[in-house]
């Protein structure tokens, strides 16, 4: 059986970041989890993901939450990955690669608030802060 946490942060891994190079889904699974042990967000893994999604539209901490499209994982073998990212960061078995990040965007935007945080490392096409 799969654990609620697990599966928030294995469909967090998967909507945000399938495509990426490993490191890239751990560290995506870091910055979730990094969140969830701050007192700034919910200690809570589903509650981290799903942040935001009574504002409606676009306004989710993380944007696949909030698409309107279908959250179920149709690619198998990603799907798999993702699971087994999610698991290995929870346990423990893979450091932080992030160097304690909360927050990231992909490379090709600059949001505000990118201004207002230390940018820590770049993996795949995500760059990431603390």
């Amino acid at each position: 059986m799969i654990s609620a946490a697990l599966m928030c942060l294995a469909l967090n891994v998967y909507h945000e970041a399938r495509s990426e190079p490993m490191l890239g889904q751990y560290a995506v699974a870091h910055v979730t989890i990094n969140r969830v042990q701050s007192n700034k967000w919910p200690n809570d893994m589903c509650k981290v993901v799903k942040q935001g999604y009574h504002k409606g539209l676009h306004r989710c901490q993380f944007s696949w939450y909030c698409d309107g499209k279908s959250d179920k994982p149709y690619e198998q073998l990603a799907w798999a990955r993702s699971l087994i990212v999610a698991d290995n960061a929870l346990r423990g078995k893979i450091k932080d690669v992030t160097y304690g990040a909360t927050h990231y965007h992909a490379r090709y935007v600059r949001p505000y608030w990118s201004k207002s945080f230390t940018m820590t490392t770049t993996y795949g096409s995500h760059k990431f802060y603390r």
